[in-house]
């Protein structure tokens, strides 16, 4: 590395990618085991303990079980794709600068600014949520106050340190994880006979899976109610790629990161899945849709005590931990494009623990004003703000895996010899197109759903701002944005082992970061 880089980046280590991440910055304090619960944090929420009997009563028992087998299959190819972007640009708000390196600067600028406003529109309406179901409880406190005081609690979380938010992220998503697991295993026993707990299961006896055969067949609403539902689930399955957006805090991450996205990807299989599968099994067809929660309504088929008040805690607790997971992604987005210098530096101000609190703060305060525009103005403001979010998970992916594609493609011509990548995509460049064409296939089948199609109305008239917005700020008047992450080739498994040995030195001898980079 040339002495001018040397004063470029002057706190940072040198050799690799992965070391690019200024010292004096964001710390990387969470393992394997945080980000696997962060991405289940963000993916697991209200939609599969609320809206799963909606899901099945659209496409008919055995075509929900398909509908989320091939949300499964995208989400797979999307975090292959982003497993090697990730280690190759281990840095917070990745999303931002996979585009930025791999595509145009303008592509980064627009990703990111999709899906920091996807999860501050998510953070209005999980506190609005969390607070009505509280009221079963607490009926004589407004919802308002009960949203003020979930959202004073994230925001304490999140402004600690950045292994608070992890581990308080890893208990959220364990509760959640330990209904579903229950529900699966308890279900499936009920579904073959077996009742420990009595209930209405012990007098119906084995079950098996007669629910599945509807009396208009096994696809009671066809074909199209499959691929109707395919694109739902598409959005039920985002949050996954938060792992990418924690990659720059996160320790080791050519360890770490392919480690949590192989975990990550497994449980989303079994978890969906067979929730969905045991759901099916057990709640007729001709309810599904109707009942407040098909979870409450399994639970109390197998004779689980209180159904009702334990999935009204998993829920509550399901939606906090979504929002826990959408505050520090979008905390970090905003410290993304600020680094980069497409958004106010003030944002890449940090605590001394390296929290980003400006853009923290900013962040909470565009979730509390999607929160008011849903009251205040649910059908206008509130409404082109969910169309953009709906929008805008699809177009995420779109970008990360085009990114991976780009990335390969310029690393190969580069001379570099892919054998040396710490993670690599496997059958490249199959995975990223087959991935690019199915997303984009959903992007065009939303015109055809009635209930979806507002999401095309408003997210490509976004879309298209943001290349305005930046083609107008930062390329017609000639200003050039800082670069503070190296672009140079993707992290080897042989120059992460070094780096991550590096870094732990420094951090037991007490190295400044100036003294770090002089090694």
């Amino acid at each position: 590395m040339s002495p001018s880089t040397h004063t470029e980046l002057h706190n940072s280590l040198p050799h690799t990618t992965s070391t690019q991440v200024p010292l004096r910055k964001l710390q990387r304090s969470m393992g394997a085991r945080h980000l696997v619960m962060i991405a289940l944090g963000g993916v697991i929420g209200s939609g599969l303990f609320l809206s799963s009997g909606y899901t099945i009563s659209q496409a008919g028992p055995l075509g929900a079980v398909l509908a989320y087998g091939i949300g499964a299959v995208v989400v797979y190819l999307v975090m292959t794709c982003l497993g090697e972007l990730a280690i190759a640009y281990p840095v917070s708000g990745a999303f931002h600068i996979y585009a930025a390196r791999s595509i145009n600067p303008a592509t980064g600028f627009t990703t990111a600014w999709l899906y920091w406003l996807c999860w501050a529109v998510a953070l209005g309406s999980e506190f609005t949520a969390a607070g009505i179901l509280m009221q079963r409880w607490f009926p004589g406190v407004d919802v308002w106050i009960w949203c003020l005081v979930f959202a004073a609690a994230l925001f304490g979380m999140n402004a600690i340190s950045a292994r608070v938010f992890g581990e308080s992220e890893f208990w959220f998503s364990l509760i959640k994880v330990t209904a579903i697991i229950v529900l699966i295993i308890l279900g499936g026993a009920a579904i073959f006979g077996f009742t420990p707990f009595g209930g209405q299961a012990a007098a119906s006896g084995p079950i098996l899976f007669s629910n599945f055969d509807t009396p208009d067949g096994l696809f009671p609403t066809g074909i199209s109610g499959v691929l109707v539902t395919a694109l739902a689930v598409f959005y039920a399955f985002s949050g996954s790629e938060l792992i990418g957006v924690a990659a720059g805090e996160t320790k080791d991450p050519a360890k770490n990161i392919p480690k949590a996205l192989k975990s990550t990807v497994l449980r989303l299989v079994i978890f969906f899945i067979g929730a969905i599968t045991v759901i099916a099994a057990i709640v007729p067809y001709e309810e599904t849709g109707v009942t407040d929660s098909p979870f409450v309504t399994v639970f109390e088929y197998i004779g689980i005590p209180f159904a009702g008040d334990i999935m009204n805690f998993v829920i509550i607790t399901a939606l906090l931990s979504a929002g826990n997971s959408g505050l520090f992604s979008c905390a970090r987005m905003l410290f993304s494009l600020a680094e980069e210098g497409h958004a106010p530096q003030v944002f890449t101000k940090l605590t001394r623990r390296g929290i980003p609190l400006v853009a923290l703060s900013v962040s909470m305060l565009g979730g509390l004003a999607s929160l008011i525009s849903s009251v205040m103005a649910p059908e206008t403001v509130y409404l082109v703000l969910v169309s953009v979010a709906g929008f805008a998970v699809v177009a995420v992916w779109m970008s990360i895996v085009a990114s991976q594609f780009f990335h390969r493609r310029k690393f190969v011509r580069s001379g570099g010899d892919i054998r040396t990548l710490a993670y690599r995509t496997p059958l490249y460049p199959f995975v990223p197109i087959v991935a690019f064409v199915l997303l984009s296939v959903s992007i065009v089948a939303i015109a055809f759903d009635p209930n979806q199609v507002a999401a095309l109305y408003f997210g490509v008239p976004f879309v298209i701002a943001c290349y305005v917005i930046f083609w107008w700020r930062y390329t017609r008047r000639g200003a050039k944005p800082r670069l503070l992450i190296d672009e140079e080739a993707p992290v080897t498994t042989a120059d992460a082992d070094a780096d991550a040995d590096a870094d732990a030195t420094s951090a037991e001898r007490g190295a400044s970061p100036e003294r770090s980079a002089e090694r």
